[in-house]
């Protein structure tokens, strides 16, 4: 994979699906500023995520 590849490939941080092309949400932490990128299947069901980095936990 190349590395503009790389930079575009995201991972849902609640189920861990590629979302690369997908309806997806991608914002930043609100503790940290770590860009998260959740799938829509996720945001629907109000699936719980977390922070990588620092571990902040929301809905």
């Amino acid at each position: 994979m190349s590395q503009s590849e790389q930079r575009h490939a995201r991972q849902c941080v609640s189920c861990g699906i590629n979302i690369s092309g997908m309806s997806a949400a991608t914002f930043d932490c609100p503790e940290c500023g770590t860009e998260i990128s959740r799938c829509a299947k996720c945001r629907k069901q109000s699936n719980l995520y977390e922070c990588p980095d620092c571990g902040f936990m929301g809905p």
